[in-house]
């Protein structure tokens, strides 16, 4: 990292408690670091399946309601003096967080969304994550709280 650049966190917002916990380790390490937080949420349509071909959906209304989670989140989560730049993108999750933390100093996700399957440890994102980031993927679980004064700054 060039000391003329600020620590870049990237975070992965989906509205899920495993991303509110996520904001707040990615606030933690900002601060400790003097960096900034990059917020990405992803929304996309859910899937059709057999029998909803009939269906008329409005793709805007999946963006407002992605972007009303964003604010959600960001608002329960005190940055205090900690700079935070919030991204809304259409795509696939995994994809979408792997180009916004290509310059990233650290990606920091929930170890679970809001979809797929309950009884996995790890979601299908943070695992793809874990395995093609090109920077450090800290995946956390809901109320894994940050604890700053545990943290040590990196060299």
């Amino acid at each position: 990292m060039d000391n003329d650049v600020s620590f870049k966190v990237v975070v992965g917002l989906d509205g899920s408690d495993g991303s509110q916990t996520a904001l707040g380790w990615a606030v933690s390490e900002a601060r400790l670091r003097s960096g900034t937080v990059h917020a990405v949420t992803v929304w996309q349509p859910p899937a059709v399946t057999a029998g909803m071909e009939g269906l008329i959906w409005d793709p805007a209304s999946f963006e407002a309601a992605a972007k009303n989670e964003q604010t959600r989140v960001l608002k329960r989560v005190p940055a205090g003096d900690i700079p935070i730049s919030k991204l809304l993108v259409h795509g696939s999750p995994a994809a979408v967080l792997l180009d916004a933390s290509k310059d990233a100093d650290l990606l920091v996700v929930g170890s679970r969304g809001l979809g797929g399957f309950s009884g996995l440890l790890l979601g299908s994102v943070s695992t793809h994550l874990i395995h093609h980031a090109a920077c450090p993927v800290l995946v956390v679980r809901p109320g894994e709280d940050p604890q700053p004064q545990k943290l040590r700054p990196i060299s």
